[in-house]
């Protein structure tokens, strides 16, 4: 795979492509400026090229790259600009802020990061000429560090030898990439690793021989550390287990670069680093989070010594222990796996709850900061993005398939992702929920008919929230809803037992025959749910508040319509869940809309039978509905209203349920 890739997603959400040439976005000053007279612009993906009409360059030889952040970046241009355009050296640069954040993310390619601008000087001495006045002109700003050049001097100059000329060939292993010629006249690769290298058919300019000797200066020899294996890389530094050789404990070391690493509000690795200690430290008496057992500097590097924890992240033991990807597991097999994946959701949410009451958000749950150690019980690692409550943002850096819509700061980001977590334990499609988060239906489906029916699965909802309410859910008016007996469908209703079945023959016309169906149902038995099915599309007279399709399996038993008591209402069975008292639709000239009391569906119009105080109720339903009502509910005989509200549902005992519709599932 091209690690690039990463460049090309920030373009659009679904499609990969260049920011330079798909999106408008800002862009530096100078990119704007009239092109110098005698000039010519090229633009060539995220850089615009700069060079004198007319001029030659050699095909490849020794380029200039020159550093810089997001703070210092237009300055730094406008001085090389400077330097340049009256010397006639070609140069380029990246067009935008953007594009630069881009480049010194966290996860951007480790060899092209801090790479802001590119001269080409065109022999041995313009090269030696250029980085000694450019070193001078930019002294005391700063950038990352970029770690396949060698850098001149103490300053943002760095030198590599490369192509200048865009030329490719195939590598070993048969992909197309940049290509330089070797002594022999053949094309091998440029080589662009995250490391200085100097071809071997070349010789490194004499004035760069004290830069090389102070770039080898540096080593861990300086530090009582020894490093045994690399556990990660990405351009914020590096993760490594390594061993304390005074006292001969094993660690885990944790590299950060400065100015390189950035997170979406530009914080570099090094921040985060100082964050992560400062939040370890205060998380200090919890064992499920690893303990701070050093602080150091090597070179310009920042580096942490935590605690080495044994265990394995959890996506990799999900990998090992998920049974629907085993064709030979039997039914005892997924059993034990829910029980399993139950408990380590459990832990994980106490855990959570712990840090909370510590006064911080932990803000980057997913399955790879999830240890499980031996005996199952689990840890929390990478605290970079943790922060007090106080005052809390969203923060800048997060996985993509557990971050939680824009309107969540503090821990409800955090509550968020567990609602991720339980869903990815049995569903591990996260990231594909995000990007369509109501269709997430289809697969629910299948995954409950193949995992036992103690599993529960998230409901998805409006703007990517598949929150999953715990199993006892507090609503708007802090009261607390019965809990739920079994899964969520993708549609959005919780999967509870089925309410009782009503006896036949009631209109809802009287308060007596609603009150005594009501006695009637509190005795009858209730029937489990089957499946979660989407229902054909309601009737055009159903209204807004029937929605397609039935949480909790099979609707109740269709019973013969019931005789309308007025002129002009009728009651009629229906295909789809939207059952009136006595499982009738009353099928009226206006929309429909239930009993705010209740999660039924009546309808009504102008001489319609009853009114708000006797229309039917039913036990038990559960549900916040959405429907056309107009201020105060629809008085008797009235039509309705196109106002829109929301009214929750009273189950038998007198608690509110949120989150489901009668008449099918709601949105909120």
């Amino acid at each position: 795979m091209d690690e690039r890739y990463d460049s090309y997603c920030a373009a659009d959400r679904l499609f990969y492509d260049s920011l330079g040439s798909a999106v408008a976005q800002p862009t530096f000053p100078a990119a704007e400026r009239p092109i110098p007279t005698g000039w010519r612009r090229e633009p060539l993906d995220d850089w615009l090229i700069y060079a004198p009409d007319g001029g030659s360059l050699p095909q490849q030889g020794w380029k200039i790259h020159v550093s810089a952040g997001l703070a210092n970046a237009e300055r730094v241009l406008d001085a090389v600009w400077a330097y340049c355009v009256p010397r006639g050296l070609s140069f380029k640069f990246l067009r935008g802020p953007r594009t630069l954040l881009l480049r010194n993310s966290k996860y951007a390619a480790r060899a092209a990061s801090g790479k802001f601008i590119t001269v080409y000087p065109r022999d041995d001495a313009e090269l030696e000429l250029a980085c000694k006045e450019l070193d001078e002109l930019l002294a005391g700003e700063s950038g990352p560090y970029i770690l396949s050049d060698l850098r001149y001097g103490a300053g943002p100059v760095y030198v590599r030898y490369g192509g200048f000329a865009a030329r490719y060939c195939h590598s070993p292993d048969g992909q197309v990439v940049p290509a330089i010629e070797d002594d022999a006249g053949a094309l091998v690769p440029d080589r662009r690793d995250p490391v200085f290298h100097v071809p071997s058919w070349v010789t490194l300019p004499d004035f760069l021989g004290a830069h090389l000797a102070a770039r080898s200066a540096n080593s861990t020899d300086e530090v009582p550390y020894r490093i045994d294996r690399v556990i990660h890389f990405s351009n914020g530094g590096g993760l490594y287990v390594g061993r304390d050789l005074r006292t001969d404990t094993e660690v885990v070391l944790k590299e950060a670069r400065p100015h390189a690493g950035l997170d979406a509000d530009g914080t570099d690795a090094v921040a985060r680093l100082a964050r992560e200690a400062a939040a370890l430290r205060q998380l200090a008496d919890l064992p499920q989070v690893p303990g701070v057992h050093d602080e150091f500097t090597l070179g310009e590097h920042r580096f942490l010594a935590l605690e080495f924890i044994e265990g394995r992240p959890l996506n990799k033991v999900l990998v090992d222990r998920y049974p629907l990807i085993d064709a030979d597991a039997t039914d005892d097999d997924r059993a034990t796996y829910a029980r399993w994946a139950r408990h380590i959701h459990e832990q994980v949410e106490a855990l959570v709850a712990e840090i909370h009451a510590r006064g911080l958000v932990y803000g980057d749950l997913h399955l790879f900061n999830i240890m499980v150690r031996p005996d199952d019980t689990v840890a929390l690692v990478d605290f970079e993005v943790a922060a007090p409550i106080a005052g809390h943002r969203r923060p800048g850096l997060r996985n993509q398939g557990f971050a939680a819509p824009r309107d969540r700061t503090g821990p409800a980001v955090d509550r968020y992702a567990l609602a991720c977590l339980r869903l990815a334990l049995f569903l591990p499609l996260t990231q594909l929920v995000r990007l369509a988060p109501r269709e997430g239906g289809a697969p629910c489906r299948h995954h409950r008919r193949q995992l036992p029916r103690a599993t529960v699965l998230p409901r998805s909802g409006r703007r990517g929230d598949h929150r999953l309410p715990p199993e006892t859910a507090p609503t708007p008016h802090g009261r607390t809803s019965a809990p739920a007996t079994g899964r969520h469908c993708g549609t959005g209703c919780a999967r509870r037992s089925w309410p009782a079945p009503r006896p036949s023959g009631t209109t809802g016309s009287s308060p007596a025959t609603s009150s005594s169906s009501a006695a009637a149902a509190s005795t009858s038995p209730t029937g489990p749910p089957e499946s979660c099915t989407r229902s054909p599309r309601a009737a055009p007279d159903a209204g807004p508040n029937t929605r397609t399709g039935w949480c909790g399996g099979r609707p109740p038993p269709r019973r013969a319509p019931a005789a309308a008591s007025t002129t002009g209402c009728t009651a009629s069975r229906t295909p789809s869940n939207t059952w009136a008292a006595d499982r009738t639709r009353w099928t009226c000239s206006t929309s429909a809309c239930g009993n705010p009391g209740t999660g039924w569906t009546t309808a009504w119009r102008a001489g319609c039978p009853g009114s708000p105080s006797t229309w039917p109720s039913w036990p038990g339903a559960p549900g916040t509905r959405r429907c056309a009502t107009p201020r105060g509910g629809p008085p008797s005989g009235s039509s309705t209203s196109s106002r829109t509200t929301r009214a929750p549902t009273s189950a038998a005992d007198g608690t509110r349920t949120p989150g489901c519709c009668a008449a099918g599932p709601g949105r909120r």
